[in-house]
């Protein structure tokens, strides 16, 4: 987990009064990351991140030891409470509903191999579906446990729970997420080249190239939001999810400009039309073969991956 170079609370580096607002900039980024993984959309993300701003200014900081511990405490339970929020709002979407994709770039402050993994594994969109069957509680255990490594006992002051009560959550949560999405390692550079290569054939309509990389039982999930054109259900299949790329790929403008850049800790395509991001693909891989389409397409969600 990234560390942040802190400062006496609420003073700047030259020891003047800042109103605490050097301190909480430089959590920022944290917090958001925090955030996001908690609720998937990055306005939720950032809403809350903006109410822990206005807690935070408005506390004795004076009485405040570990800004950084306080900080993610407010966040933490702020996104709980938006998420139970958010559920009625999701269970009303129209079709299949997926995070909102980020670019990510986790920079020279984690310069560790091991803990980029652990990171990019933890915002994958595929990880992020999963974690939208756990509840609230479990879900922020997870975050804080799985992706950024957080003690027990410190996610238990942050949730107010008995660390014995976060252990029993965070053993429920991993095994649910193992069991919706087995885990499993990918070469970087494999899952580059396939991306590549289901890029080529599926631009293409290249339906034997498609079939070649597609693993027999692959699904795809289209994210429209009812705002544009996607499968209302999962795709299934094979020849099924092959076609319907192939069909895509028939009805598509020209011209239709394509680039890839690395989207919730993978590679990802983004497509554009007329000059303006029309959808983003992602692949999921399982032993060298396509396990998972996903296509966001609504609107709404590629406002942040806009050049």
């Amino acid at each position: 987990m990234a560390t942040d170079t802190e400062t006496a609370p609420g003073r700047d580096a030259g020891g003047k009064d800042d109103g605490g607002t050097g301190v909480f900039e430089a959590h920022r980024p944290f917090l958001t990351g925090v955030a996001y993984r908690m609720l998937g959309r990055v306005a939720d993300a950032e809403d809350v991140v903006q109410e822990a701003w206005l807690r935070w200014s408005a506390a004795e900081r004076a009485d405040i030891r570990e800004p950084r511990a306080y900080l993610v405490r407010i966040t933490t339970r702020l996104a709980i409470d938006r998420l139970r929020q958010v559920q009625s709002r999701r269970e009303a979407y129209v079709g299949p509903w997926l995070p909102e994709p980020v670019v990510t770039d986790f920079g020279p402050t984690v310069p560790d191999t091991a803990e980029r993994a652990v990171l990019a594994d933890s915002v994958s969109l595929a990880v992020l579906v999963v974690l939208e069957s756990l509840s609230p509680l479990e879900r922020a255990v997870f975050v804080l446990r799985e992706a950024f490594g957080f003690p027990y006992a410190e996610i238990a002051a942050t949730l107010d729970r008995s660390e014995a009560a976060v252990r029993q959550l965070a053993g429920r949560a991993r095994r649910h997420v193992d069991e919706g999405r087995p885990r499993y390692d990918v070469d970087p550079a494999e899952r580059r080249d396939l991306t590549e290569r289901f890029l080529a054939a599926a631009a293409g309509g290249d339906l034997d190239g498609l079939l070649a990389l597609l693993a027999p039982d692959v699904r795809l999930v289209g994210d429209s939001g009812g705002k544009s054109k996607a499968p209302l259900r999962v795709v299934e299949s094979a020849d099924k999810v092959g076609r319907f790329l192939c069909a895509v790929a028939g009805k598509t403008p020209a011209p239709a400009t394509y680039r890839t850049a690395e989207v919730n800790g993978a590679p990802a395509v983004l497509v554009s039309l007329g000059g303006k991001l029309d959808s983003v693909f992602q692949v999921d891989i399982v032993d060298g073969r396509i396990q998972c389409v996903y296509i966001v397409r609504n609107p709404d969600k590629l406002l942040g991956l806009e050049p």
